[in-house]
């Protein structure tokens, strides 16, 4: 009875919520030609559309559309000759059914402080509150990092798990991150599980005495706190003062990196890919480079964890390949194949590629820069999108792969973890002969 009771004064709270959202419609757009493609690129800019995903022959694009812009956006496809398909007809009814599953599922967790579960999706405070009890718990082996504060001023955290606390100068560094895109909530159990897996439940020692570890799970408090209250498809930061009037808002953190930064992006602060005043001219972004730098002697793995797509992805986004492309490409399908092992039957096999060539162009991106500066193998995870439901597509979390979405993903961590360590081991010993 308890249970119920918290369910059903949850669900009265949330009906007020995703009222912006009443009328959104999901559309997959299929492309013939590369004409299309820029075509339909071109137009969804234009109208500020937020692309979930872009259409490639071959490949469909998803797009989440206002109601007050389906029908232009509609005549625009038909007069073009580029076929689509209405998939959701209105996603609030998908975020009222997100927020109900999710409800019941925090109403049966046996989540404490030191233990979160792996059957919800943790609020911003319950992560800050579980990395500073890790810290006093595990004292030899967890260090908690504040690496500075976000844009409303939220403390960015860290955890910085080693046996040597960092002071072993041999041993590589793995960094990986998750949320710096805030409404891809089911990285955030990728991030934790492998705190787990590294402090709690260890049963690969090598993952932890020969590897110095750098995990921050929210990249993007004051946008994942945001997302809480109801603007579920919010994706960057939460920047003011770009605007007269503070009419859009939001810096895409992604875009906001030193690696060409500008140059496949927007200038439009109404724009989802908006990249800011200049490099790093967010607090969020300035704290990954600071981390970055300050162990870019030895950070051999950058992972910066994203959703969705099942895609392992490498720089650059202009289409540039580093010179160790070949390398990079083989332990990223390393990391593919152990994904692939053991994920759902239900959801598609991982691809792997250049992000130019895979996706699209993009710049100013956290894996690109740290590639330039200091990881020689630096990859974007696309975790999947939960497909086992005609209800849930993208963004959205089923709490039954919570814990499926962080087990599988350390698969092909801790695979790509020892291969890049291995290999800038042996780069280490090259450059000093």
């Amino acid at each position: 009875m308890k249970y119920l009771f918290i369910f059903c004064l949850f669900v009265a709270g949330v009906l007020a919520k995703h009222e912006i959202y009443d009328g959104h419609a999901v559309y997959q757009v299929d492309v013939a030609s590369m004409d299309q493609v820029k075509l339909v690129h071109d137009f969804e800019n234009d109208l500020m559309l937020d692309v979930w995903s872009d259409a490639v022959p071959g490949r469909p694009g998803k797009v989440l559309v206002p109601k007050f812009k389906r029908e232009i956006f509609e005549n625009f496809l038909k007069q073009s000759g580029v076929q689509y398909k209405l998939e959701v007809e209105n996603v609030k009814e998908q975020l009222e059914l997100e927020d109900q599953l999710l409800a019941a599922a925090a109403a049966k967790s046996n989540s404490t402080r030191s233990r979160l579960s792996f059957d919800k999706i943790h609020s911003y405070e319950e992560v800050d509150a579980y990395l500073q009890e890790l810290a006093k718990e595990f004292p030899n082996v967890v260090t908690v990092v504040e690496g500075g504060k976000s844009f409303e001023g939220r403390s960015i955290k860290y955890l910085r798990i080693s046996t040597t606390n960092f002071q072993d100068a041999s041993k590589p560094v793995v960094m990986m991150q998750s949320l710096l895109h805030c409404r891809e909530w089911v990285t955030l159990p990728a991030t934790l599980y492998a705190i787990h897996k590294l402090v709690i439940d260890v049963t690969e020692s090598d993952l932890i005495n020969n590897i110095d570890w750098i995990i921050l799970p929210v990249a993007n408090p004051d946008g994942y706190v945001h997302t809480f209250g109801g603007d579920r498809y919010w994706r960057k930061n939460r920047a003011t003062g770009y605007m007269a009037g503070n009419l859009c808002m939001g810096v895409d953190l992604n875009r906001n990196f030193g690696m060409n930064w500008g140059t496949a992006s927007s200038s439009s602060v109404c724009s989802d890919t908006f990249h800011g005043r200049s490099a790093f001219s967010e607090p969020e972004s300035s704290v990954i480079r600071d981390i970055i730098a300050e162990h870019r002697n030895r950070m051999a793995l950058y992972l910066d964890i994203h959703s969705f797509g099942s895609m392992i992805l490498y720089g650059y986004g202009n289409g540039v390949l580093p010179s160790n492309a070949l390398q990079l490409h083989l332990i990223g399908v390393q990391m593919a194949q152990a994904i692939d092992r053991v994920k759902w039957s239900s959801n598609k096999d991982y691809i792997v590629g250049n992000i130019f060539h895979v996706l699209y162009a993009a710049s100013g991106g956290a894996s690109d820069y740290a590639m330039q500066a200091a990881a020689p193998f630096s990859y974007t995870y696309e975790l999947p999108a939960y497909r086992n439901s005609v209800w849930f597509d993208g963004f959205l979390v089923d709490p039954d792969f919570i814990e499926q979405a962080g087990f599988e993903t350390w698969e092909g961590i801790k695979v790509g973890a020892r291969a890049a360590a291995a290999a800038a081991k042996e780069l280490k010993k090259l450059n000093t002969a």
